[in-house]
């Protein structure tokens, strides 16, 4: 797996331009991201008892979408050493986080833009065989820390994992997208909520032949955030050939070949949604939503 996620990183620096899509090892640990943004949407929407209109009144309701490129990135990256005592464990991991940390200083990462974090300590056991008994005792210890990079140019990820690969650090863990004016791009689905509110609200008026007051109540403001790096779905695209019979399963050790897993960013559709603000994606967002329900009161039938 390594080896080639490393040759895809290299034809991708050999090519020239790139755009960066990332989620790092976190996504071997999760599943269905796109179906839990799309059910917690859903949830949204639901009337709870207790949540229905009172008599001469309705809700009416608005949906959004937004996507928004990330500012700025950090990438995790874990390492693991193994030692006979917990000195000899620090000692080597000590070097190769200088090692790592003078190829950032080749990129250009300042000292104040990343960080070790000091993440587990565990014993390590083994068995020593004596006769016909096999004892467990202590062998040796194993270190874990892990370093978080802040940088601002989607397409440094790249090199930030092959400087990791030259200093033996493997693992990738995840990459944080991060959005700095949250405010502004609340605001913004604010307003297009609203926006969309109102024409309903017309079209309602003007369809069904009824009066709406002009004086509505916000009944439920329902905001969330989902980040690339939990908006990442797998598959294994493969078709194996099954032995059924008993006959041949005991005649034949059996050795399966082995079978890559693909990682693809699986963002949020326009599907369900009112509106979407910047419906095109091409690269990995952060994806704002906001469900709004407002209460109109009944006015006179046109």
């Amino acid at each position: 797996m390594i080896k080639l996620l490393l040759a895809a990183l290299l034809i991708s620096i050999s090519t020239g331009i790139c755009l960066a899509q990332a989620s790092g090892n976190v996504g071997y640990g999760q599943t269905g991201g796109n179906a839990k943004a799309k059910q917690n949407e859903r949830n949204k929407r639901v009337l709870a008892q207790g949540e229905m209109p009172p008599a001469n009144s309705m809700f009416i309701e608005a949906s959004v979408l937004m996507n928004v490129k990330a500012d700025e990135y950090v990438a995790v990256f874990g390492l693991t050493q193994e030692g006979v005592t917990v000195a000899e464990c620090n000692q080597k991991l000590d070097a190769t986080i200088n090692a790592f940390a003078g190829e950032l200083r080749q990129l250009g990462i300042a000292r104040e833009d990343f960080f070790v974090d000091f993440a587990a300590q565990n014993q390590i056991y083994g068995y020593q065989v004596s006769g016909d008994i096999a004892k467990e005792k202590l062998v040796g210890f194993e270190l874990k820390k892990n370093i978080s990079i802040h940088y601002r140019d989607k397409l440094l990820l790249d090199k930030l994992v092959l400087a990791a690969a030259r200093a033996n650090i493997f693992d990738l863990i995840k990459v944080d997208y991060l959005v700095k004016d949250t405010n502004a791009v609340q605001e913004r689905l604010m307003e297009e909520a609203a926006r969309v509110i109102k024409l309903k609200a017309a079209r309602y008026e003007k369809l069904l032949g009824f009066k709406l007051q002009s004086l509505p109540q916000v009944y439920a403001e329902r905001p969330s955030i989902y980040f690339p790096t939990e908006m990442y779905d797998s598959y294994v695209a493969q078709e194996s050939e099954e032995i059924s019979s008993d006959y041949y399963q005991r005649r034949y050790t059996i050795q399966r070949a082995r079978k890559n897993r693909t990682f693809y960013f699986n963002p949020l559709s326009a599907d369900g949604f009112d509106s979407v603000i910047n419906p095109v994606v091409i690269e990995p967002v952060v994806q704002f939503t906001l469900y709004l329900k407002v209460k109109y009161e009944l006015g006179q039938s046109k």
